[in-house]
C-alpha cells in the first residue's frame, strides 16, 4: 500500500465534507454524524463529473448534476440502481495527518 497525505485532520469535522487532491488524484473525504472519517474517489460514478460542487448533510453526498445521492458511510447510490457506488479508498490517520492510498501507482510512460 502506498499512503499519501491528503489534509491535516483539522480540515474536515464531523457532518463535513472536503474535496482534496492527492497527486493527480481527486480524494472525497465525508465524515458521517456518529461515524469514522471516509474516503472516496473525487468523481460521480455515473456521470464521471467532479464532486467539488456536491453537498453533504452528514449523511448522503448529493451530485449537483443529476442529484444521485450516495451514503456516506459505505458509498453506495440510495437514490438509483444499486451498481453505482462511490469508489472508496482505504484512509488511515497518523499524527495529525489524513492518509489515502489511492492504489498502485502506473509505471513512467516509455519517451515516444
Amino acid at each position: 500500500m502506498s499512503f499519501f497525505v491528503v489534509c491535516p485532520t483539522s480540515a474536515i469535522a464531523e457532518g463535513g465534507m472536503g474535496l482534496f487532491k492527492a497527486g493527480k488524484k481527486s480524494v472525497l473525504l465525508v465524515w458521517p454524524h456518529g461515524g469514522a472519517i471516509k474516503a472516496f474517489r473525487g468523481r460521480c460514478p455515473h456521470a464521471d463529473v467532479p464532486l467539488d460542487e456536491a453537498c453533504f448533510d452528514g449523511e448522503t453526498v448529493t451530485c449537483p448534476i443529476h442529484n444521485w445521492r450516495f451514503d456516506g458511510v459505505n458509498g453506495k447510490c440510495v437514490t438509483h440502481a444499486a451498481q453505482k457506488a462511490l469508489h472508496p479508498y482505504p484512509l488511515r490517520i497518523v499524527g495529525e495527518a489524513i492518509e489515502v492510498d489511492l492504489g498502485p501507482a502506473r509505471p513512467a510512460r516509455a519517451p515516444a
